[in-house]
């Protein structure tokens, strides 16, 4: 697996469907109520399948503040680990001016992380269960894509315009790569590929060389 610090993340959720976030919502709060919880708490779902199949699992509960506690404060205005703060010495919600129920914002924030492979030449950019990340930047926009490029931006990233790219996906994602490919392509990009990735991208018209996976 990949450590959760090194993670993307999307608030308001930009994939997930209305009915598995309220359903995400409904197992937070049966398991805070049962637990007594006051404070914060840190539930870390995993969802299996998609659409009226998908399946909501528990991975862990943690009576604690998590990572996304600043960027959901930043994201929503809402000082949580204060808010919370004061719940655990007593005093309730409805006491606390300016705090209402859960804030939605009408734009999207999303919260990158920064790598240190930029300034580091020749360390290994492959992620892995330790955590690789030296920090955290925020971008906001008026749409997913908008915040998703302030996001790349503020971290450092800077996407090429030319060169080889390299496409290596698992076998649910091959449809959707083959048109990310054609895109790449038709912008001037050498394409390389695994072995089964470069398969479907060549039966979809798209040059690609085939590599092996390391």
């Amino acid at each position: 697996g990949i450590h959760s610090g090194d993670s993307a993340c999307s608030l308001p959720p930009y994939t997930l469907s209305k009915a598995l976030q309220d359903e995400m919502r409904r197992q937070a709060t049966l398991m805070a109520k049962a637990l007594k919880v006051v404070g914060l708490m840190n539930t870390q779902f995993a969802i299996q399948g998609e659409g009226e199949n998908a399946v909501v699992y528990v991975l862990e509960v943690n009576p604690r503040a998590s990572r996304t506690v600043p960027f959901v404060s930043k994201a929503t205005g809402q000082p949580l680990a204060k808010i919370a703060a004061r719940c655990m010495a007593g005093q309730k919600l409805a006491q606390q001016k300016g705090v209402r129920g859960e804030v939605i914002p009408p734009y999207f924030s999303i919260k990158e992380a920064v790598f240190p492979f930029n300034k580091f030449p020749g360390v290994d950019p492959i992620l892995g269960p330790e955590m690789r990340s030296i920090g955290e930047v925020i971008g906001a926009g008026r749409s997913f894509r908008e915040a998703m490029l302030k996001s790349q931006l503020g971290a450092g990233s800077r996407l090429p315009t030319k060169g080889t790219v390299c496409i290596t996906v698992k076998n649910g994602d091959k449809a959707r790569a083959v048109v990310v490919a054609r895109d790449l392509h038709a912008r001037g990009f050498q394409l390389v590929a695994t072995r089964g990735t470069a398969a479907a991208i060549a039966d979809g018209g798209v040059p690609v060389k085939a590599v092996n996976k390391v």
